[in-house]
């Protein structure tokens, strides 16, 4: 009987320390929710650029770098008395590009190679006038009567370089599959944006083959995407029964939508008044594969592509009517990110159990 109030310690002891264990990985659960919902939070905050921000300039003036103030778009007259061209960087069917200077500062001075095409260059203005916004390009200045755009510069070039730039030591860090999710955020929110743009829904015509769309975007020096070409943009207004073709030739390839080839088989001729219209989900149909490209082939890429199976089966569904919006395909690919670092934090919270 002495023994017994010994024996009821020895039993209540071993109860109680598991329940402050608990506790204490309760509170370490709980603060890791929390450190992981204000990190996604800030993410997501910085990926919401669909209109402008509160400290943007009004429309007609740009600021970049370290300056405060809004300066207006460069004139002609600014331009061809305060920029300097330092050498070609590029040269496509519409434009030659130069890497120039103005203030010190490297800016890209865009154009007119072909005088055929001048409609073309003007749209391409047109849009990025309008579009001024996270997603696009910065607008510096341009010059109608002499056919020149001003914008600014980004050294890591088009997302072709991508893979390039991920293998310098410098960048090697950015090469997870974490990263490369972000990136792919980012191309699709550029693509909601088209859709549901201040001018209406527009579609990114400009995009044959992977190698064409990587070329109209941008990688910025924070690894985000930018969308820089806009010279084929048309616009679909589904209510007026307006629809678009991306041009006046046959396409080929799987990487163009169904919708968007030859309908009438290899036995009858192209001919561009018979071929068919179409709407915004060319823009869905060819996601997956440019997603593919950003995901590369790093350690748990395969994993990403996993949970993206289903919302990438139905954007490439052949009737254009069942393919998702951009919309809910970046819902769910932010979605997959969540649970994706969720998993990824909590193999450390059950070695604790």
């Amino acid at each position: 009987m002495e023994k017994k109030p010994h024996f009821v310690r020895r039993e209540f002891l071993p109860r109680e320390v598991p329940s402050i264990s608990l506790a204490l990985l309760l509170a370490a659960v709980l603060l890791l929710n929390a450190l992981l919902y204000l990190y996604l939070n800030k993410f997501y905050s910085s990926l919401g650029r669909v209109e402008p921000d509160p400290g943007v300039c009004p429309f007609g003036h740009f600021k970049f770098g370290a300056v405060k103030n809004c300066s207006p778009w460069l004139s002609c007259e600014a331009i061809n008395r305060e920029v300097r061209k330092l050498k070609c960087v590029g040269e496509g069917a519409v434009k030659k590009v130069f890497l120039s200077e103005w203030k010190e500062k490297k800016v890209v001075l865009s154009q007119l190679t072909n005088s055929e095409l001048k409609e073309d260059f003007l749209h391409g203005l047109k849009m990025l006038k309008a579009l001024q916004s996270k997603h696009v390009v910065r607008l510096l200045g341009y010059c109608e009567q002499q056919f020149t755009i001003l914008t600014e510069y980004h050294p890591l070039g088009s997302l072709r370089g991508l893979n390039e730039t991920l293998h310098i030591p410098k960048y090697k860090g950015m090469n997870t599959w974490h990263r490369r999710l972000m990136l792919a955020i980012d191309y699709v929110g550029v693509i909601r944006y088209l859709h549901s743009s201040p001018l209406g829904t527009l579609v990114m015509c400009d995009s044959n083959d992977l190698d064409k769309v990587l070329s109209q975007y941008l990688l910025t020096s924070d690894f985000h995407v930018l969308v820089n070409d806009l010279d084929a943009l048309p616009l679909v207004n589904k209510s007026a029964g307006r629809l678009v073709k991306c041009g006046h030739r046959e396409l080929r390839g799987e990487f163009v939508a169904p919708e968007q080839r030859w309908p009438y088989g290899e036995d009858v001729p192209f001919e561009d008044d018979l071929m068919p219209p179409y709407d915004e989900k060319t823009d869905i149909w060819k996601i997956p594969d440019v997603s593919n490209f950003f995901l590369g082939h790093v350690e748990g890429s395969d994993i990403v592509r996993l949970h993206l199976f289903d919302i990438h089966a139905a954007c490439k569904k052949k009737d254009p009517a069942e393919r998702p919006s951009a919309q809910e395909v970046l819902d769910t690919y932010r979605k997959v990110l969540t649970l994706l670092i969720r998993e990824a934090a909590m193999p450390g919270t059950r070695e604790m159990l």
